[in-house]
C-alpha cells in the first residue's frame, strides 16, 4: 500500500526531526516538509501549533483571481483577460527559449511571455510556503511558477521553481525541481521550506512568477485564473488539543478505493496502491458533478473499473517526485474541470473542517500513523490521503478512505479524538520509534467558481477568498 520515499527528502528529514528532537522548536515542515513521501497515496510534512489557535494566527492565505489582480502586476507580453472568470494570457510573447525536458530527453522552443506577482506581505511570517494554480493549458502550452521572497533579516532568496506544469502530458512532462537551496532555505517537491526554522529565520513577503509558454506561431494560449500561495508558521508537537463535536452531518460523496487498481499502470507511481491522492481528487471532482469525458477516457484499458481514477493518477503525476502526490498537481487538476477552483492549505482544528462540512464543502485531508494509532484502519502508514465527508452524532470523524479493499468498504468511521491527533501533530514515533514527522492539518480543498453565500462564509473562516 505504501511506496518508498524518497531518499532526497528522507535525508533531510532523519537530520531535521533528529535536531529537532535534540531541543530546537523547529517546525516540523522545516524539519521534513515530507512525510507523505512513502504513501498509501502521498503525504508529506506541515505543522501546527503546540497550543490551539485560530487558523488566522498560523496560516497566510492569498491569491490573485480578479481583472484588477492580473492588470496589477508586472506583465511581460501577457495580458489580463475580462469575464465571469478573468485570467492571464499570452498578449504578444516577450521572447524564445528553449526547454530541455529532462524526463525525455528533447529540448525544444517555446515562444514564453512573463507576469510577476506585486509583494505580498506575510500576516504570518513563514517557515513555509506552498503555492496553488488553477489554469487552462490546451495543447502546445505550458505553464511555470516561480518564487522569490525576502527573509526577515532583510536579504532575498534567489527564484525558486515551484513547477512546471500542464494538464496533458503530450508537450511537456510536468514536475517539481530538486536541488533548489541557498543555504537558508530549499524547496522540498512544491513546498518552500526554511531550513532552519529554530534559528528564527522567517519569509516575510514574497512574489510570484508565472511564465506562459507555447509553440512558436501558435496562436494558443494557456489561461490562468487563480495564482496564490499559503504561508504558514506552525510549531511542532506530538499531540493536538481535543476539539468538541460541534456538527453531525454526512455528505454523499462518491466512494472509490485507490486498492482495486494495484498493478494498473505501474508507470504512474507503481500503480493503484499508491494512488490515495488522486483517488481522494476524483471523489471530490465527482461530488461537485464533474468527470472525465468518454473520450478522454479512452486511452484506460476497457476492462479497468472506475477508469477515471487511473485517469487522475496519470494527470497528477510528477515525473520527478515519481508520484501522483504533489499537493499544487492534484489542486491544478481538479481546476481542469469546468467551474471547479482547488487550493492546498491548512486548518488548525476538526472544528475548522465542521464549519466546511456545514457549507457542503468535502475536505482531503494528510496523515500519518502506526496501524495501533487509528482504530478499525487496518494499515499504517508515513502519509496518506483521504476525504472526510462528515460527523457523526458522537463528533466520530466520517471519511472515505481510498485504502480500502473495495469500493463498497470505502466509508469509515474513525474515532474523533485518535483521527484529530494524527492529522494535526507534526511528530509522531514510528515502529521502529523514531521521531518522524506528522501532516500537521494540511488539505486540498476544491470547491465551485461560483459559491453560495454560506460556502463562501465558510471559505473565508477557513481563510480562502
Amino acid at each position: 500500500m505504501t511506496r518508498a520515499e524518497q531518499p532526497s527528502r528522507r535525508t533531510v528529514l532523519t537530520a531535521a526531526v533528529a535536531a529537532a528532537v535534540a531541543g530546537a522548536a523547529s517546525p516540523a515542515a522545516a524539519a521534513d516538509t515530507s512525510a507523505r513521501t512513502a504513501e498509501a497515496g502521498t503525504a508529506k510534512t506541515p505543522a501546527v501549533a503546540a497550543v490551539s489557535k485560530a487558523p488566522s494566527e498560523l496560516v497566510d492565505n492569498h491569491a490573485w483571481t480578479s481583472y484588477a489582480d492580473w492588470r496589477g502586476g508586472s506583465a511581460e507580453g501577457a495580458r489580463a483577460v475580462p469575464g465571469a472568470r478573468p485570467g492571464l494570457e499570452i498578449g504578444t510573447p516577450k521572447g524564445r527559449s528553449d526547454y530541455p525536458d529532462p524526463h525525455t530527453g528533447t529540448t525544444a522552443t517555446w515562444e514564453y511571455a512573463r507576469w510577476t506577482s506585486p509583494v505580498h506581505r506575510l500576516a504570518v511570517p513563514a517557515t513555509e510556503v506552498i503555492a496553488s494554480w488553477n489554469a487552462r493549458t490546451p495543447a502546445g502550452t505550458w505553464l511555470q511558477i516561480e518564487l522569490t521572497g525576502t527573509y526577515s533579516d532583510g536579504t532575498d532568496t534567489p527564484w525558486y521553481v515551484l513547477g512546471r506544469w500542464a494538464s496533458g502530458d503530450q508537450d511537456i512532462r510536468r514536475t517539481s525541481v530538486d536541488d533548489q537551496s541557498d543555504g537558508r532555505s530549499s524547496v522540498w517537491t512544491d513546498t518552500f521550506a526554511i531550513d532552519d526554522a529554530a534559528s528564527g529565520l522567517r519569509l516575510v513577503s514574497y512574489r510570484l512568477r508565472l511564465t506562459l509558454y507555447r509553440k512558436p506561431g501558435s496562436k494558443a494560449t494557456p489561461t490562468v485564473w487563480r495564482l496564490g500561495a499559503m504561508g504558514s508558521d506552525v510549531p511542532d508537537r506530538f499531540t493536538v488539543p481535543a476539539s468538541a463535536p460541534g456538527l453531525a452531518r454526512e455528505l454523499t460523496v462518491p466512494r472509490y478505493s485507490q486498492e482495486i487498481h494495484a498493478g494498473q499502470y505501474p508507470e504512474y507511481d507503481n500503480g493503484g496502491e499508491a494512488w490515495c491522492s488522486p483517488t481522494s481528487s476524483q471523489m471530490i471532482i465527482e461530488y461537485w458533478g464533474r468527470r472525465p469525458t468518454a473520450e478522454a477516457l479512452a486511452w484506460v484499458e476497457p476492462e479497468y473499473a472506475d477508469p477515471q481514477v487511473c485517469h487522475a493518477a496519470r494527470y497528477t503525476f510528477d515525473y520527478q517526485y515519481d508520484g501522483c502526490g504533489n499537493w499544487p498537481f492534484n489542486a491544478a487538476y481538479a481546476a481542469t474541470y469546468d467551474g471547479l477552483q482547488g487550493v492546498v492549505t491548512r486548518l488548525g482544528s476538526l472544528a475548522d473542517l465542521e464549519t466546511l462540512i456545514a457549507a457542503g464543502i468535502p475536505v482531503i485531508t494528510s496523515q500519518s500513523f502506526l496501524a495501533s494509532e487509528l482504530t478499525g484502519a487496518g494499515y499504517g502508514t508515513a502519509g496518506h490521503l483521504m476525504t472526510v465527508i462528515g460527523f457523526t452524532a458522537d463528533g466520530d470523524v466520517i471519511a472515505n478512505d481510498p485504502a480500502s479493499p473495495d469500493n463498497d468498504a470505502v466509508r469509515r468511521v474513525y474515532k474523533r479524538r485518535e483521527w484529530e491527533n494524527i492529522w494535526l501533530r507534526t511528530k509522531r514515533y514510528n515502529a521502529a520509534g523514531k521521531v518522524v514527522s506528522g501532516t500537521g492539518g494540511v488539505c486540498y480543498l476544491y470547491f465551485p467558481a461560483l459559491l453560495t453565500a454560506g460556502q463562501r462564509q465558510a471559505l473565508a473562516e477557513a481563510g480562502i477568498h
